[in-house]
């Protein structure tokens, strides 16, 4: 475990490196004590201080939700971090590459949520119950620490979030069956990868329970009016200024924006 001095001094590393765009060394070769409950902790100083810079919280994101990311960092379950209103993009957005240090993109869908939802024991059943409107969104993820990475500096990294993008059509949750939501992800007019909804944990609200079960022994869960990434079902592409990316949901719509 870490100290309390050391956490801070984590966390602000981060801050640097996001405000620098230069990869520090990964957090579990500077702090070789560090423990997945000293990640948390680091991820929530560094928000603290986004947001005492005026950012706000608008939702929570969930990773590592398939088995092969989860065997790349050699971890057994998903992780999460948190959403920011300054990193929240819209269809047919000119994004500017230069925010990014290393980023990459990925297909999910965002669930919004009707009500606050807690608990110990949430099941699918009680997301679904607690959402209001799902919706694709592209997420962009990036990295702040150098590679290869450990579990502890994904999470402490905010697990890796850099931005949302939220599009398409928002539909009721009830209205479409959610385990088969398809997409076709398409960079620079070649589509590079298409996957299907159901690849995130089986069911996209999947691994929105395991979340709210995770949160509730810290006294936590999701908030009314909450974004809500679900997790990836491609594998996350490359990107770099210049880029047109071209999202296709079929009867879910499309998201469409360039890289400058």
């Amino acid at each position: 475990m870490l100290s309390d001095q050391e956490r801070q001094a984590a966390a602000d590393s981060l801050i640097k490196a996001e405000e620098t765009r230069v990869v520090i060394p990964q957090l579990s070769k500077t702090y070789p004590a560090m423990q997945v409950e000293d990640a948390y902790e680091v991820q929530r100083l560094w928000a603290k201080e986004r947001i005492a810079r005026g950012a706000k919280i608008v939702g929570r994101k969930i990773g590592l939700t398939s088995r092969a990311m989860q065997m790349a960092s050699n971890w057994t379950e998903p992780d999460y971090g948190l959403i920011l209103d300054d990193a929240l993009y819209k269809d047919g957005a000119i994004i500017p590459a230069g925010r990014f240090i290393r980023p990459r993109l990925e297909t999910e869908l965002a669930f919004i949520m009707a009500q606050d939802l807690s608990g110990e024991s949430c099941q699918i059943h009680d997301v679904m119950r607690a959402t209001e409107l799902v919706t694709p969104a592209l997420e962009v993820i990036d990295y702040r620490t150098e590679v290869p990475r450990q579990i502890v500096d994904t999470i402490a990294d905010n697990a890796a979030f850099g931005a949302i993008i939220l599009g398409g059509r928002v539909v009721r949750p009830f209205d479409i069956d959610v385990r088969w939501v398809g997409a076709t992800l398409s960079q620079n007019g070649t589509i590079e990868e298409s996957g299907v909804s159901a690849a995130v944990m089986g069911h996209p609200a999947a691994g929105i329970a395991w979340l709210v079960t995770k949160l509730a022994p810290l006294g936590d869960g999701l908030k009314k009016g909450d974004i809500v990434l679900c997790g990836s079902f491609t594998r996350p592409i490359n990107i770099s200024s210049g880029d047109v990316i071209y999202a296709d949901y079929g009867p879910l719509g499309s998201i469409g924006v360039r890289f400058d």
